[in-house]
């Protein structure tokens, strides 16, 4: 479980990764690591350091502007035919399993504070679960068709990137709503999706950045590494690269696997054998096996980077110490304490909170453009969701933005995962991106949160 972060700190400004990109600095400040002699990996050079972030104010996600009571919020002054309908297409079983448990528990969360506050348009809202697999199965198609049989106007979902393109067409063409909680793929970004198709995580165009610049102001001057062929991995590839070359560093080995593959041994010594002061894992729970394979070939963990489809507790997978001091990023700000304790009143048996502010969000969007839209039909709901992430009353939850908009005024949500800014296209324009250091026990722990912009 990750731990308590309410005074962990946010860091100084730093100059802008990209054309369009401005960031904070991350954790490390400078470049303290030293360049690895000729012919010898920094495995034995002893690996790189990242100092620890400097003093400054916490997390972005508390609440903001209006607070309202469930009990004191208005009644609808439009009631709807029907109750509105979400489904979700979230990890039940599959390479990212392990997230389904936060981002169903977001969901529910959610849905259940919706309906506290008298639900959308007169009536409690309604939300149907199927799996979404991943993609070396066809449950997701099964799964969306289920849905649309039953007549939802959104479905929360999918997690993986890869999983979305199967399904998206299947969705959008339906008229539906997608949103997805933790798709990062920059595909999304240009997807003929009728404009319905929106998520709350932001494109890999920043996560990548994050972390291509972490790595270099650690002090890694060359770049391993080792990548998910698909259109997630890929494209987180890309970006990181980018960064990483942008800092002054250089990439001296990259290798693909295949969605389905359980053999990394070749890929493995081919990233050791370039001998990079740094190692990036851009995988999900095929980490488990590559992991281990690294650490075989000596390389420190204070050497290996890892992404949020790998970020997570390895202490029941991996020897304890097989981690200590490497390092990952997952985009959005870190749980609350308080957030914690309302998921867990939804499933006690919760260890990880990945994503689950973002799918928290996503259903409050969809139920505030609902409201706004007087209408639970999803291309309504769709052509409301830019609006209410842009207008000048802040609110954070959805008793006090549904009470606004009931007042007749023009909401700016500000969610869980930080303030929500949605471009035409259903893309964030703002996020937060967490540095977490896995601990003794293999368990990532927050360091600091990044905050970018795209413009």
């Amino acid at each position: 479980m990750i731990p308590r972060h309410e005074a962990l700190p946010r860091i100084a400004k730093l100059t802008a990764l990209g054309v369009g990109v401005a960031l904070l600095a991350t954790a490390c400040g400078g470049s303290s690591g030293t360049p690895t002699s000729s012919g010898s990996s920094s495995a034995a050079a002893g690996g790189i350091s990242c100092p620890a972030p400097s003093s400054g104010a916490g997390a972005g996600a508390s609440p903001v502007g209006t607070t309202v009571k469930p009990s004191d919020v208005p009644k609808a002054s439009t009631v709807s035919a029907s109750p509105l309908k979400i489904g979700s297409l979230l990890p039940q079983t599959g390479a990212l399993a392990f997230l389904g448990p936060p981002e169903i528990a977001g969901v529910n969360l959610a849905v259940k504070q919706v309906n506290d506050a008298g639900g959308v348009l007169g009536h409690p809202i309604e939300v149907i679960h199927r799996d979404s697999g991943d993609t070396t199965t066809d449950i997701a198609t099964q799964s969306v068709t289920n849905l649309l049989g039953q007549g939802v106007s959104a479905i929360v979902g999918a997690a993986s990137s890869g999983v979305t393109k199967t399904v998206i067409n299947q969705i959008t063409g339906a008229g539906v709503v997608q949103f997805s909680p933790a798709n990062t793929s920059p595909d999304f970004s240009t997807w003929p999706a009728h404009g319905l198709y929106w998520r709350t995580a932001p494109s890999d165009v920043l996560q990548g950045r994050v972390l291509g610049n972490y790595m270099a102001s650690c002090g890694a001057q060359t770049l391993g590494m080792i990548v998910l062929n698909d259109s997630y991995g890929t494209g987180l590839r890309d970006n990181v690269k980018k960064a990483f070359v942008a800092a002054g560093g250089k990439v001296v080995d990259e290798e693909l696997f295949n969605e389905g593959d359980s053999q990394f041994s070749s890929q493995v010594d081919k990233v050791v054998a370039a001998k990079p002061d740094a190692i990036a894992v851009i995988s999900f729970d095929q980490a488990k096996q590559i992991i281990p394979l690294l650490a075989g070939k000596g390389v420190k963990p204070t050497q290996m980077f890892f992404v949020d489809g790998n970020t997570s507790d390895y202490s029941k997978d991996l020897a304890a110490g097989t981690l200590s001091g490497a390092r990952g990023t997952i985009p959005g700000t870190f749980a609350k304490d308080d957030f914690k304790a309302q998921l867990k009143t939804i499933d006690a048996s919760l260890k990880d909170y990945s994503y689950a502010g973002e799918s928290w969000d996503a259903v409050n969007l969809i139920s505030l453009a609902a409201e706004e839209a007087k209408s639970t039909k999803g291309t309504d709901i769709a052509a409301h969701l830019q609006d209410i992430t842009a207008g000048p009353e802040k609110c954070s939850d959805f008793a006090s933005c549904v009470t606004l908009l009931r007042q007749g005024k023009q909401i700016h949500y500000y969610g869980k995962s930080g303030p929500v800014s949605f471009a035409k296209n259903g893309d964030p324009q703002e996020a937060y991106i967490g540095i977490y250091k896995f601990d003794d026990k293999n368990v990532p722990q927050p360091v600091s949160e990044e905050y970018g912009k795209l413009s």
